[in-house]
Formats: structure tokens, sequence, C-alpha cells
């Protein structure tokens, strides 16, 4: 008698393997970094996160552009201990991504065995690769699970024949597309997929007010927990809206490093072999959809193309044209793995190559991050200030480089963490200016390396201040650090 193959014996299909083995690989790809030093992002996020009550500001002691559900996981994170916390979150959001992707491939084309594995190996594929900004926790990353488990559920409820589950999953993507345009408020795919199946489906028009009622009522309740917490409706709306025009035409002027990054975000897109792996589905994935059963999912070609335009627009209009943009072309993909999933069309070689070469690209640029950690210049400032801070000491990093406030462990009387915020709420430098001059000045400011002559701005009352009140300590990497000389007068 022949041996029973041992997946058989224990019942577990081989295609079933091949998914656990797509999420373990997208999880292992966190766990080499999970100790390492945080970003200015991650820094930044945790600080806020850690510190929002009722205070001075929008979230407490500090402002952000950002909604409150980002704000409220980083929170969460800095209360479970901080770093590794916040990695394991950022481990855990890349294993749903990839699990969810799987549930829609599923829900898309249930008569296709191999649809969940399109899906999820798409998702597996991109959402580690540092070529978009993996293995650093940021908005982007801890938004894409709402986002596919959104697009899951509406794409689910329209293919649902059945009135009371197709209403649940009708408010569940509601839900899901509403948090995830209130963990980074450019993280809108839920609604855009909605709004095309709205054109192109009966049954998902037939759904669209319940998503759109539920959505709207996790919006009030969200806005109304951060308002218990001392960040108010009409400051929320400024920071997440009215500020992002403003930041808008600040960044169009930008004629510093913007450029460089657009080059070198324009060639992490190329090599991460996404372009090929989106050609490969969408070229194969013509013609009309396989003839379905009782469970008929719309057909999600358009919503893919129109999905992933929408994608590509808001990248380019991110303005600072970071790695971590690049990320927020992952559910499009998937979307248009599911479409391919729903014609005929049979996974060719071409199709499988297009995989293995984005997976390729992947693992290699892994593993050259592993051998070669990204640089933090930042470190040396914080064990500068580590070493020669008092514990109750407060220091301000001009700009950004809020990690080394959140490695030193000091807090920041200055309510910007980053640059953009102070370049479009404090050009001329006032506020900062009379902060170092007052009875509340900061211990300690470090200024980066050329920060006073960027932007624009005009830092010569700031440089005066400094001169006369603070002693210039060291220099450390490419930041000055200065010591409060004196009591202010």
């Amino acid at each position: 008698m022949p041996e029973v193959p041992w997946r058989r014996r224990v019942g577990v299909a081989p295609k079933t393997w091949v998914a656990v083995m797509a999420i373990a690989v997208a999880v292992l790809g966190w766990l080499p970094f999970l100790g390492r030093a945080l970003g200015p992002d991650e820094g930044g996020f945790l600080m806020v996160g850690g510190a929002w009550h009722d205070g001075t500001s929008l979230y407490g002691p500090y402002w952000v552009d950002r909604p409150p559900v980002l704000i409220a996981l980083f929170g969460l994170a800095d209360a479970l201990g901080g770093t590794v916390a916040l990695r394991l979150l950022g481990a855990l959001a890349t294993a749903l991504v990839v699990v969810l992707a799987g549930v829609l491939g599923r829900s898309a084309a249930p008569e296709r065995r191999s649809a969940p594995l399109l899906t999820a190996g798409a998702a597996a594929v991109l959402v580690a690769t540092p070529l978009f900004g993996g293995t650093v926790v940021d908005g982007e990353v801890l938004g894409l699970p709402f986002v596919v488990a959104g697009v899951t559920a509406y794409v689910a409820s329209a293919a649902s024949r059945s009135t009371r589950r197709g209403l649940a999953l009708a408010l569940t993507a509601g839900v899901c597309a509403a948090l995830a345009v209130m963990v980074k408020q450019s993280l809108v795919d839920v609604g855009v997929v909605a709004v095309v199946l709205l054109v192109t489906s009966r049954q998902a028009r037939r759904r669209f007010p319940a998503f759109l009622a539920s959505a709207v009522v996790t919006v009030v309740v969200v806005a109304g927990l951060a308002a218990l917490r001392g960040t108010s409706p009409a400051g929320l709306w400024d920071a997440v809206v009215t500020f992002r025009f403003e930041a808008g035409r600040v960044l169009a002027a930008d004629d510093g490093n913007a450029p460089q990054r657009a080059r070198e975000l324009a060639l992490a897109f190329v090599a991460s072999g996404l372009p090929l792996l989106a050609l490969a589905l969408g070229w194969r994935g013509r013609g009309r959809p396989s003839v379905q059963g009782p469970w008929t999912a719309p057909d999600l070609r358009i919503a893919a193309y129109v999905l992933l335009a929408v994608e590509v627009v808001v990248v380019v209009l991110g303005g600072n044209f970071w790695l971590h943009y690049l990320i927020g072309l992952v559910p499009g993909v998937v979307l248009l793995a599911a479409a391919f999933a729903q014609r005929p069309a049979p996974v060719t070689r071409s199709t499988a190559a297009a995989y293995a070469v984005t997976g390729l690209s992947s693992v290699l640029v892994l593993a050259w991050v592993v051998v070669h950690p990204i640089g933090r210049p930042e470190l040396a400032a914080a064990d500068y200030l580590e070493a020669h801070a008092a514990p109750d000491d407060t220091a301000v990093v001009v700009f950004g480089g809020a990690n080394i406030l959140r490695e030193a462990d000091l807090e920041s009387p200055y309510p910007y963490l980053w640059s953009l915020p102070a370049r479009v709420r404090d050009p001329e430098l006032s506020d900062l200016t009379d902060l170092v001059v007052s009875s509340r000045r900061p211990d300690w400011v470090v200024v980066a390396y050329g920060a006073l002559g960027a932007w624009e701005m005009d830092g010569d009352a700031l440089r005066s201040a400094l001169a006369r009140d603070y002693d210039e300590v060291a220099t450390v990497e490419r930041f000055t650090i200065y010591r409060s000389g004196h009591d202010a007068g």
C-alpha cells in the first residue's frame, strides 16, 4: 500500500500550506527589525500617542496632521512598551493584510481554487519590502488591514444573496472604510471601490446606503471619542483637511530634497516588481469573467484599474515622496489579482514569473537591509542627551528627528515634532523663538545641519536667541546641540 503524503494524512491541502507560508514570509520580514532603532516618524507618533490627553494642542502637548485612530494605535504600542510592541503591531497588520487578501480572492471568485493564493500572494510579496518602507511602522502599514477588510466586506456584500448577511457585510465595510481614513486620511480606497461598484454592479448599488451610513456613524463616533480626550472636531478638521491644502502649497514651492526623493521613489517602484506584476495580471485578466454559481461577485476589473490610478495619484500628491507612500499601492494590486481570478485565463508562466520576480525583489532587499541596516544619524544625538540630560529636562529638535527625543526619554515644550507642521504653522519661527526666551524654555535645543537656512524660513531671530541664551556644547553627526546657559530673564 503506497504511503499517503503527510499533508494529506493530517487533512491539510497543499494550497493551504502555500497560503500559510505566504503569511509566514510576510511576517518574518519584520522579525529582524523588532529591536532596531526607531525612525523619526515612529518616535514622533509614539510620543504623541503616549502623551494624548486634554492639553494645550491638538493631541495634548503636541500637534500633528494625522487622524485620531493612528494616534490611538501608537498610544497602545507606547503603553505596551514602545519599540518592540510597535514592530509587533506592524507584523500583525502585515499578517492581517495577507489573510484578508486571501479572503477577498475567495469572495471574488469562489469557483476558482487558486483565487485566494493569487490575492494573498500579491499581498505577501509586497507588504514587507523595504522598498515600500516596510520594517518601519507608519500610517500606511497600520491602515492597510482596514482597507483590505473594507474592500473584502463590500465585495462579499454585493455577492451575497442573503439580505441580512449582505446588509451586515455592507455595514462592516463602511466601518472599515471610516477607520482606514481615520488612520491615514489618504486611505480612501474602500470608498473608491464602493463608488465604482455603485456604477458597475446593481447588487453593490443596493448595499451602498448601508455602507455610507455606517461610515458616517463611525466617523462621528471616533470624533466623539477623540473629543473626550481633548481633541475637538474642529481641530481635527483643521489638521487632517485644511492643513493638507496649506501643506500642499508649501511642498509645491520646496526646492530641497523632494526631487531627489521622487527619483528614488520611482526607482523603488520599478525595482519592487510591482509594475511587472500589475501588467501581467491586467494583461492576462482581460475578457469577460467566468460564469459563477449562486454566489456571484461583481466584476472587479474596472474597480481595480480605477483604484490603482487613484493610489498612484495619492502617492504623487503626497509631495514629500517618502518610500512608505508606495505601500498604499498594495490594495490596488490585490484587487487586480482578484479581478484576474474571476476570469478563466490560466496562471501562465509569465504570470508566475511576475510573482516570482516581485517576491525575489522583496527577499533580496530584506536580506540587504538586515546586513546593512538603515542609518539612523539621530542616534548619536540621542545618546549624547541620554548621557547628559537630567530626568526632568526638556528638549526641542529643529526640525524633525523626534526619535531623538523618544530615545533620550525627553519631552518637548514645542508642539511641532515634524518639520512640515513647523513650516506651515510657524513659518517665521516666532513661536519657537518666543519659547526659547521664555520661562518655559527647553533645557536643550538640537539643530539639524542646515535646518535654520532651509525652506526659506526666517531663522535669524532664533539664531540670535540661541547665541545669547544657550551654549553650544556638542556637534554629533549632522546635529548641533545647545544647552540652556542661564535662567531666562
